[in-house]
């Protein structure tokens, strides 16, 4: 298992992560093989969503004696209220929700304190207006949080809370079939098939999320990478295609700023096929062959898939390209930016102009256009 910095937190965490969605109505048991499987597996970083009772009494039971093992993501505002899930932004279901959270954990503090999903304008008013961020700063400065984050389906509405600066960690759903569609406050939209049916392309918003969050250094953790499963399965996919696990992996970890994945497994067996995504090839994940052949258009955008490689003079054009699009919303090049710029081995000013990278890039890219803006951005 390969691990990444969380954005600016103190957190290095598994690519590959455990959510909490296949434990819901499952008996402890099973819980407890999921859990055990990804530790051994390497898996540090855990979402748990779920307000059900038995749920987090199952994680509690089997996280006890590897709390230092596991950083922990709670969701502030899931409650369980008359016998079934609530997401709520009153004040006593939302205090009280989290303190039993912790109870049955078996925890005094949460890794992340996630603000349980935010998809449209008024509830984000409500939540930035009101008590609730009050709150979960206030948890943060006593330390029953370590950092603060914020959940979300909408880039429109994520791209707002990210810029407010309170938030550390962002929550967000990634895949190409998603990066292909517009925001929408009504996250079950996306999904539909009579929104694949014509030409599409890249959605710039999601796209200036993914920057922004890397520039502020706002970690990503990512969820619904798989589309619920059914990008696996030619049937239910919206491209009509089947990918496999590794390469929807890939894709969301290739997005700037994307640290996990976090998976809602609904066996062991799963966890396994996960967890070995660290250590198979670039070749064995690569998702270009399943993105380049379907109804939609990524012609002429860089999506670091790195196909464009081998350059004749040996710059990593991938890399080029992702921090180049991370200054385009800068004013000025972020001084961090600029050093992993620096640090390259090659730089865009190296561009021999030769076009073998050109001829190579499934997607149009006039890269050598693309190099020459680098250099001019970077100055070299």
């Amino acid at each position: 298992m390969k691990y990444r910095q969380l954005g600016n937190t103190d957190m290095k965490v598994s690519e590959v992560a455990l959510g909490c969605e296949g434990m819901i109505g499952a008996p402890p048991q099973f819980v407890d093989a999921l859990v055990k499987t990804a530790l051994d597996s390497g898996m540090n970083f855990l979402d748990n969503f779920c307000a059900e009772p038995d749920v987090r009494d199952n994680l509690g039971v089997s996280l006890k004696g590897h709390r230092q093992d596991m950083y922990i993501q709670g969701h502030i505002g899931s409650c369980w209220h008359n016998g079934q899930y609530l997401r709520s932004r009153e004040m006593l279901h939302v205090k009280s929700a989290f303190e039993d959270l912790l109870t049955r954990l078996g925890t005094d503090y949460l890794d992340v304190g996630m603000i349980h999903y935010v998809d449209n304008d008024p509830d984000y008013e409500n939540v930035f207006s009101g008590w609730l961020i009050d709150y979960v700063l206030e948890l943060k400065k006593l330390g029953r949080i370590r950092y603060t984050g914020l959940s979300s389906h909408n880039p429109i509405t994520a791209l707002r809370a990210v810029k407010t600066g309170l938030i550390d960690v962002l929550l967000f759903s990634v895949n190409p079939c998603y990066d292909l569609q517009p925001p929408r406050e009504d996250f079950e939209e996306v999904w539909k098939p009579e929104n694949y049916q014509t030409a599409l392309t890249w959605d710039p918003v999601r796209e200036e999320l993914y920057r922004t969050c890397e520039a502020r250094g706002v970690g990503m953790v990512v969820m619904k990478a798989f589309g619920g499963g059914d990008l696996l399965d030619a049937e239910w996919s919206p491209f009509g295609v089947a990918m496999q696990p590794e390469h929807c992996l890939h894709y969301a970890l290739t997005r700037p700023a994307a640290a996990c994945v976090v998976g809602g497994f609904r066996s062991v067996e799963e966890v396994l096929v996960a967890a070995r995504y660290s250590d198979i090839s670039d070749e064995q994940r690569d998702y270009v062959p399943f993105l380049s052949n379907v109804p939609h258009s990524y012609k002429g955008k860089c999506i670091y898939c790195g196909h464009c490689a081998p350059c004749s003079v040996g710059i990593n054009i991938a890399m080029v390209n992702k921090l180049h699009d991370l200054t385009r919303t800068q004013e000025t090049v972020p001084a961090s930016v600029r050093d992993h710029y620096r640090l390259l081995d090659h730089h865009a000013g190296e561009c021999i102009a030769c076009g073998q990278c050109e001829d190579n890039c499934p997607f149009d890219v006039s890269i050598i256009e693309k190099m020459n803006q680098a250099m001019k951005v970077f100055g070299y």
